[in-house]
């Protein structure tokens, strides 16, 4: 890997990108290029993770350490957005690599670090056991002592940078966000939706939510989009793909997008596998929709093509919270 060049305010070496404020994207490796990043901080000598891709990204995220000259006893922390094994696979590797970082994580989420055979359960229930292992590999445990539950309003630091925790339920539960001030800037996991660069049109960043399986709350996912909007930030840090401006702008489309899905969710009739081909088929027509209102760079039916993966997803994830909007409506009555 070639010395990364930090008098630029953005520059790609590799599989890096070096954005403003010590902070860096390294590509995971994750199912294709720029699907999801590993973010690292690092100020006066000292270095956090956020997020880790899976086992296979650890190799990346040390290279990229070394290139920098971050020895792994410099990294105080290692910080997991959420435990859905493309942002929390690789942190058990990596904290065996680290010996003085601890794992900052969900109080929700702190149990499947520790033991992560329900975690693995519910993987594989997504995927299938021989394609799960083929994504993440073989979990690896963090010793209890080692990890700090994430509450919300927690503070830590680095080398003297302050790092706020905020509890953002909506995708998942057991989510939280980072309020760096030294940066004003957010690092949101999927709590703010997905971004993919392919997308942009010159430097114009643009948002999707992410209902996958099987904690999506619309309610709460608006709530943690306007407190993270209150943070004021200039920048937001998304796993799914990294930097992009205009939070105002973007939060707009969050709300109103999450509606959309809800509304598609909703309309849809039938139940098991032809409710989802019909969840499915309109979260594909809200994409061929979006592109042409936005003039995405791909297209129509290139950006569905992008996103299959992502509206498979999406469509269990709001066939669940329909069953379970069902349960609890039904027990209202």
């Amino acid at each position: 890997m070639r010395k990364i060049n930090r008098t630029r305010e953005e520059t790609k070496v590799q599989d890096v990108i070096a954005h403003p404020d010590g902070i860096y994207a390294v590509d995971s490796g994750y199912g294709r290029p720029q699907l999801a990043a590993i973010h690292l901080i690092v100020h006066r000598g000292r270095a956090a993770v956020v997020d880790t891709g899976t086992n296979a990204s650890v190799p990346r995220v040390l290279a990229v350490l070394a290139a920098l000259g971050i020895a792994p006893d410099k990294v105080d922390w290692v910080i997991l957005t959420h435990v859905h094994l493309d942002h929390a696979g690789g942190a058990g590797s990596l904290m065996c690599a680290f010996p003085a970082a601890r794992l900052l994580v969900h109080p929700r989420g702190l149990r499947h670090m520790v033991d992560p055979a329900r975690l693995w359960e519910g993987t594989m229930a997504v995927y299938g056991p021989e394609r799960a292992f083929q994504l993440y590999g073989r979990l690896v445990p963090v010793a209890e002592e080692r990890i700090v539950p994430a509450t919300d309003g927690l503070t830590v630091e680095l080398g003297g940078r302050a790092l706020h925790v905020l509890d953002v339920p909506g995708h998942a539960r057991h989510h939280i966000c980072v309020h760096d001030e030294f940066a004003q800037a957010l690092f949101t996991g999927d709590a703010f939706g997905i971004s993919y660069r392919d997308l942009d049109v010159d430097g114009r960043a643009f948002i999707l939510p992410t209902t996958t399986p099987t904690q999506f709350d619309p309610g709460a996912m608006h709530a943690s989009v306007d407190r993270m909007l209150g943070c004021e930030p200039q920048a937001l840090y998304l796993t799914h793909y990294s930097r992009v401006g205009e939070p105002a702008r973007l939060s707009a489309d969050m709300h109103r997008l999450i509606d959309t899905f809800v509304a598609v969710a909703r309309a849809a009739r039938g139940e098991g596998v032809a409710r989802h081909v019909e969840i499915l088929a309109g979260l594909e027509q809200v994409v061929r929709e979006e592109a042409a209102r936005q003039g995405w760079a791909l297209g129509e039916e290139a950006s569905v093509d992008l996103m299959q993966l992502d509206l498979e997803l999406n469509a269990q994830g709001l066939g669940i919270w329909l069953d379970s909007l069902r349960v609890r409506e039904a027990a209202a009555a």
